[in-house]
């Protein structure tokens, strides 16, 4: 039988990131001896041995790898389910919007407005988050849409439609030598003596190598800049939370970015697809927004 029971996942998964027995036991809540007993039992319904132990804890093998994975997903697809059926079932509730802090402000401004003048459209949180969450926060059900960015955020599961597409500027400090360029290119961004490019999670997670600091949350990167510590590429329109020690300069021969709003494939929900059509609705004023340095200079 390969049906696996919720609970057995979730007593995996605590095993396999404490790789150790004992400390999964004790943050499960429960004694060790019964943990152990339903490991060995996952392991002999699988037909695989999931861990090596000895002594000194546990090590994964490469099917409790694979487990670990699969495992996640769908734990993480069991909590999702909870959480939308229960917002389902809340005529009032409203539709909850997630954005990275700063990225798309215009558009998103526009978009709230244009739902405030609709009758009958339903009201609109706004969840703003850090780069790269607004994934999670839409498989976890936290998130009925988003507005993404193609190509850097992972659109995968979701549906999607594009909304502008615009190109890039470079944030620099203020006081920099290319802080007075009318435009850059990438190869005057790459190696800047001195001012190494801001190096921000990949999808999966980790950093690409380079000198430039790891930066974590839209703030921290600010003060970075501010301070002369780093600079980096964005596009033009999240440039809202730009400091007065920082100037934006535009980057010619950057990719163009396509700002989308995404929504779970699985979404049967009117309310969302009204979201979106109000949303698309904005999408003939914007087109592709041509990145000019007295718009996007000096603050």
């Amino acid at each position: 039988m390969d049906d696996l029971e919720t609970r057995e996942l979730r007593y995996f998964v605590a095993v396999a990131e404490e790789l150790h027995f004992g400390r999964a036991a004790g943050r499960l809540g429960i004694a060790q001896p019964p943990l152990s007993r339903a490991i060995r039992r996952l392991e002999q319904r699988l037909g695989v041995q999931l861990l090596d132990r000895d002594r000194r804890g546990a090590a994964l093998t490469e099917a409790g790898r694979v487990l670990l994975r699969e495992a996640r997903v769908a734990l993480d697809a069991v909590a999702a389910a909870a959480r939308r059926t229960r917002r389902a079932g809340d005529p009032k509730r409203p539709l909850v919007l997630a954005t990275k802090t700063g990225a798309s402000h215009e558009l998103l401004r526009r978009l709230l407005d244009t739902l405030a003048s609709e009758p009958g459209a339903a009201p609109i949180e706004v969840l703003l988050c850090e780069v790269g969450e607004q994934a999670r926060l839409l498989r976890d059900g936290q998130a009925d849409v988003a507005l993404m960015h193609r190509p850097f955020d992972d659109l995968a599961g979701f549906d999607t439609e594009d909304l502008r597409v615009e190109g890039q500027v470079a944030i620099l400090p203020a006081g920099h030598p290319l802080a007075s360029c009318h435009q850059l290119t990438l190869a005057d961004v790459s190696n800047v003596p001195h001012l190494p490019i801001a190096r921000w999670p990949r999808l999966d997670g980790s950093y690409p190598d380079g000198p430039g600091p790891e930066v974590h949350t839209q703030s921290q990167l600010a003060q970075l800049v501010a301070l002369g510590k780093t600079l980096l590429v964005i596009p033009a329109s999240s440039r809202a939370w730009q400091w007065p020690e920082h100037v934006a300069v535009p980057v010619v021969d950057a990719p163009k970015v396509t700002t989308v709003i995404a929504w779970p494939q699985s979404s049967r929900s009117q309310e969302v697809a009204s979201l979106v059509r109000s949303a698309a609705g904005l999408r003939g004023g914007w087109g592709v927004v041509q990145v000019d340095h007295r718009a996007y200079g000096r603050r």
